[in-house]
């Protein structure tokens, strides 16, 4: 009985110790084995099931994955001397968590030691051009020279720079009032130009129109008096053809018409001689009576 006891102890102390012993990386992970805080091989453990000596030895693990380090954005001087905020980020892998551990040890030590070197280099390679071409056909280039100095100085950490990227390129505040206000300005004139050559052309059409109405009034005028002066001529012609034949009746119709021109108006008051010939076809003989 005594013996059973001892061996339920014993299979309890070993079943403890490959417990403790056994641990598991995951994927997206790597991971060292340190005993009494040294490396105790270079050796770096991928994913899968491992084993270690319990209670003298410990595992850190690392990301294998693909990193962010995003440092604050920082106003730059390019090389027209215009102010510029830059807004960069650089994507890492650690690639050698020996070298890495020895180093820095951590994420947060190494974004510490890591955003000053990205910020000398943003600043070094975005002096060397003018803000015209950072923001155009030199962008592509600078990033690329921005990646190569930082990687070549991310070796050192046991990481590798996979990425480098200008994320925002701002002006300062005050830069930006300045150009959105020259921007207006401009703009402003413009219009003005644009507005004023409008009325320009406007009065140009307007005197255009102007002369053509003329021109236009000017030969309908003389084309109606053509045609008057025609038309009265043909008309005395007829008028001279026709009366030619009874002079009487002539006379009688021109006083006939003078008479419903001239009593149209019930107040029209005329005073003539009764020997006036114009009330001639209104007299009438009675004897030697005249009324």
């Amino acid at each position: 009985m005594k013996n059973l006891k001892y061996i339920i102890i014993a299979l309890f102390i070993i079943f403890s110790f490959i417990f403790q012993g056994l641990f598991m990386i995951y994927e997206g992970r790597q991971a060292i084995v340190l005993q009494f805080g040294k490396i105790v091989s270079n050796e770096v453990l991928l994913p899968g099931l491992h084993f270690k000596i319990p209670f003298i030895q410990n595992v850190l693990y690392f990301e294998s994955r693909i990193i962010d380090l995003s440092p604050q954005p920082k106003e730059v001087i390019a090389a027209d001397q215009k102010r510029v905020i830059v807004d960069a980020y650089a994507k890492y892998k650690i690639v050698n968590p020996l070298k890495f551990y020895q180093t820095v040890g951590t994420r947060s030590k190494l974004a510490s030691r890591m955003k000053p070197i990205l910020e000398s280099n943003i600043r070094e390679n975005v002096g060397k051009v003018s803000l015209t071409c950072l923001l155009a056909e030199c962008r592509n280039k600078v990033m690329e020279l921005i990646q190569n100095g930082v990687e070549h100085q991310a070796i050192s950490f046991g990481i590798e720079m996979i990425d480098v990227r200008i994320k925002r390129t701002d002006l300062p505040d005050t830069n930006s009032a300045a150009i959105f206000k020259r921007m207006q300005t401009e703009r402003e004139k413009e219009a003005r130009e644009i507005r004023a050559q409008g009325v320009e052309e406007s009065q140009i059409i307007k005197s255009g129109a102007d002369r053509e109405k003329i021109t236009i009034l000017s030969e309908a005028k003389k084309k109606a008096e053509i045609i008057k002066g025609n038309a009265d001529a043909e008309s005395t012609a007829i008028y001279n053809k026709a009366f030619s034949k009874d002079i009487d009746f002539f006379s009688f119709v021109r006083h006939m018409q003078l008479y419903r021109n001239s009593f149209n108006n019930n107040e029209t008051k005329f005073i003539l001689s009764g020997e006036e010939s114009f009330m001639g076809f209104l007299q009438y003989q009675n004897g030697n009576k005249h009324d």
